[in-house]
């Protein structure tokens, strides 16, 4: 039994949703998602809101897992995800020119990054970015592909991280020392 597959998905005001065998197309005031249904799951519109249903013998994980890729489609096309990253580090900032962000991050040449298109990335404060779109996977992936380019040390901390992101922190040799520790 799944209890998210059991949950409705309530579709607000200005949300079209067209139902196919296996696709389902979301449109709204943010864009146009299509979401692809496992085999054995189907919905079903119930006044105003979709219910996903499973065939006999279909894993209920599926279940629950179509159930969220379409109620993630349905926020995306009406709110939108966004994801925020914050750059740490003497002389770490960012820009954007055109439809690429250009990050200096403590190497010898700035970084450039082409923004994929259905997203956009805003620079406030030349270290804070902010990642939006319509399609959640895509703005988690881009953020975590931004990360990548210089993720944080641990033991000062520098670089790109998730705000609110909680990093823990190494000490090093110099206060492995002083602790008496032997080498």
């Amino acid at each position: 039994m799944s209890r998210i597959g059991n949950k409705l998905i309530v579709l607000p005001e200005g949300t079209i949703v067209d139902l196919g065998d296996s696709v389902v197309k979301v449109k709204g005031p943010k864009g146009t998602l299509d979401v692809s249904l496992p085999r054995g799951i189907r919905l079903e519109r119930t006044n105003g809101s979709l219910a996903a249903r499973r065939d006999e013998g279909t894993d209920p994980a599926l279940h629950g897992l179509a159930r969220s890729l379409v109620a993630n489609a349905v926020t995306g096309v009406t709110k939108g995800f966004e994801r925020h990253l914050d750059i740490v580090g003497i002389g770490y900032r960012a820009e954007v020119k055109g439809s690429a962000l250009v990050l200096n991050l403590g190497y010898s040449h700035p970084i450039e990054v082409a923004i994929p298109p259905g997203l956009s990335a805003a620079v406030e404060k030349q270290t804070h970015v902010v990642i939006r779109g319509a399609d959640r996977q895509r703005v988690g992936q881009f953020a975590a592909d931004l990360r990548r380019l210089r993720p944080p040390d641990p033991y000062k901390n520098k670089g790109i991280r998730y705000t609110n992101e909680r990093l823990k922190r190494k000490a090093g040799k110099a206060a492995a020392g002083a602790t008496g520790a032997k080498q």
